[in-house]
């Protein structure tokens, strides 16, 4: 018996000593304390790949961020736009807005990722945080497809997402059952995030496309009620909850231009409620850059309440394997108003300080949780 013990003693040694030296190697280069840092920012929300799984190695896009991104998210999209042919014949869509035929969970994701970050050396991987995307937030064996990827995987991962429960377009394409922000499957999967330490970029829609003025965002209450189910969660709210035509709340109600302070009011009562300290957003997406940006007035309002709370938003392009670095900057560039009407402080935060923070807590858990959970 003694001798069985020994040997899974001896077993075990090495990879938990490679685990640890692996997350030493990491953790200490990621201020860069050393070094003068030249980067405009970190990238909340980057997906490598697109809706049919295809897109730049990781090799290139650390390529692509060149001198100009210091750190960055990296996941691929969970979702796979099938191609049928009684829909579009010869047609191969690219993009669920290309075909009326579904769209379906492709799990296979998450290990293309994983992949694409270990073909990396130490250096490029210090700049990336791998996401875990590839579940469907309506199973209740998602939490175990998540756990599944970090005992596969350890070493490689810092959080989940982005992933959806609302979407414009996307939500009604799902085959199987629809997501929704009451499943106690999602509950389940934000649990276990909480447990490990990995933090969640979800995106749900905060309203209906094109909804009519003076209505309260149907999604609002729900969203808020799986906040307070979770305080132990750290969970960026992507695109502060709007889409392509789920517009801020109040949007169509003043004909001059002044379109987000309805919003604003909603974001700044969950930032000023201590029951949400644990609930931050990414202003990704150029979707939602033209929303910021659309008059003087709106990148006024939109720096009152980021000045106001400087350390609950973050930076995101939204980009999806970028061909190169022009077209990666193009998000970043839109937003030129608004980094001039910041302080130096607040901007420094949303665009890089926030980012570091969080990613970097969640790395150091998820380590810990992979060394005391993994045999």
């Amino acid at each position: 018996m003694k001798r069985n013990i020994s040997r899974r003693k001896s077993q075990d040694s090495p990879f938990r000593n490679s685990l640890f030296s692996y997350a030493v190697t990491i953790l200490l280069p990621l201020t860069g304390i050393t070094q003068v840092d030249t980067a405009l920012f970190c990238d909340s929300h980057f997906h490598l790949t697109n809706y049919i799984q295809e897109g730049i190695t990781a090799k290139r896009f650390v390529e692509i961020m060149g001198n100009k991104t210091k750190r960055s998210t990296l996941f691929g999209i969970p979702l796979q736009q099938q191609w049928s042919y009684q829909n579009s014949g010869n047609y191969a869509p690219s993009y669920y807005l290309q075909s009326d035929a579904p769209l379906y969970y492709y799990s296979f994701t998450d290990a293309y990722i994983a992949m694409q970050y270990r073909s990396l050396n130490k250096d490029e991987q210090a700049r990336l945080d791998p996401m875990i995307t590839g579940f469907n937030p309506a199973d209740m064996y998602a939490a175990k497809h998540i756990e599944r990827v970090l005992r596969t995987f350890p070493g490689v991962f810092t959080g989940i997402g982005e992933f959806t429960i609302h979407k414009e377009f996307v939500s009604s394409k799902v085959s199987g059952e629809t997501a929704s922000l009451t499943n106690p499957a999602l509950d389940s999967i934000l649990d276990f995030a909480g447990r490990v330490g990995l933090v969640v970029v979800l995106h749900s829609d905060m309203d209906m496309p094109m909804a009519k003025n003076g209505t309260e965002p149907v999604y609002l209450n729900q969203m808020k009620d799986l906040f307070r189910r979770h305080p132990n969660t750290t969970i960026i709210w992507a695109h502060i909850g709007l889409g392509r035509i789920v517009h801020p709340a109040g949007y169509s109600a003043s004909p001059t231009g002044e379109i987000s302070s309805t919003h604003i009011t909603i974001i700044e009562a969950i930032l000023q409620d201590p029951t949400f300290n644990h609930v931050y957003f990414d202003i990704s997406w150029d979707e939602v850059a033209k929303y910021i940006v659309a008059t003087p007035q709106t990148v006024a309002n939109s720096a009152r309440i980021m000045n106001k709370y400087p350390n609950r938003f973050l930076f995101g392009t939204d980009v999806v394997a970028p061909p190169d670095q022009e077209f990666y900057m193009g998000v970043y560039n839109m937003y030129a108003p608004l980094w001039k009407a910041l302080t130096p402080d607040t901007g420094e935060k949303i665009r890089k300080g926030n980012y570091l923070r969080l990613f970097d807590a969640a790395r150091q858990k998820v380590r810990a949780w992979e060394m005391a959970n993994i045999k």
